[in-house]
């Protein structure tokens, strides 16, 4: 497999090389290019075209919420991961609709962010657990109205593209659920991780994840993030 090229936008230098110096312990990485703000970060991308961007939201001049649009016509191709400290559940909805991946917090420990980046170059969204749950309440606040409808809201308040709604599904969707399985459904909702979830249903992690498995392919769905919008629109709070 060809070395995942990176670009790492983060205005604390510190913070930057501690990361590229995490990520290149992984064979799987390189860190082409950083940089310290969005005029640097755009002209990295016109540069070095890498194949994923982390980037933060605080930065000085432009958020990066706010470039996303811009470095998506930098690069088309190039997947973009919020990588931040921001929990603020306006940021996570703008980084979403604007284009964004996923979202995670600085916190994520450096195993999960590894496999996030896989995740997002093979097409999946990521989101940390901890804003899952404030996804998921922006979504019930906000909810999708009935197919046909010409006001229906398709997404949430704002501009930018739907934040990876799943197609409204047929009423019998759910009831191909087991009762385990809506369960772990709403757990993964709620924002809880495999592990956490099998610990509060006292059962193997390698079980929850045979059981989400099986919730993805019969709900149709590609993610956990997709689930836990799924669960927002179509189960009970």
């Amino acid at each position: 497999m060809n070395t995942i090229q990176l670009l790492v936008v983060d205005d604390h230098s510190l913070f930057r090389r501690g990361l590229t110096t995490l990520l290149a312990q992984d064979g799987r990485f390189h860190v082409a290019c950083e940089a310290g703000d969005i005029g640097e970060a755009l002209r990295c991308v016109e540069r070095q075209r890498p194949d994923l961007i982390l980037l933060d939201n605080h930065l000085p001049g432009v958020r990066g919420v706010d470039a996303i649009p811009a470095l998506r016509r930098a690069a088309p191709g190039t997947r973009i991961l919020m990588l931040t400290v921001s929990e603020n559940e306006a940021d996570l909805v703008a980084a979403l609709k604007a284009g964004a991946d996923g979202y995670l917090l600085k916190t994520v420990e450096s195993e999960n962010l590894c496999d996030a980046i896989v995740k997002v170059l093979g097409g999946e969204s990521v989101v940390s657990p901890e804003m899952t749950t404030k996804l998921v309440a922006a979504l019930r606040a906000h909810p999708p109205v009935a197919e046909g409808d010409p006001t229906a809201r398709r997404d949430l308040p704002g501009e930018g593209r739907p934040v990876e709604a799943p197609p409204s599904p047929p009423s019998n969707e759910l009831s191909q659920l087991s009762t385990r399985e809506r369960e772990i459904l709403m757990l993964i909702a709620k924002g809880d991780s495999n592990k956490g979830i099998a610990r509060q249903l006292d059962i193997a992690e390698t079980t929850v994840k045979i059981h989400v498995q099986h919730i993805l392919r019969k709900l149709n769905l590609t993610s956990r993030v997709q689930a836990a919008v799924f669960a927002a629109r179509c189960m009970p709070p």
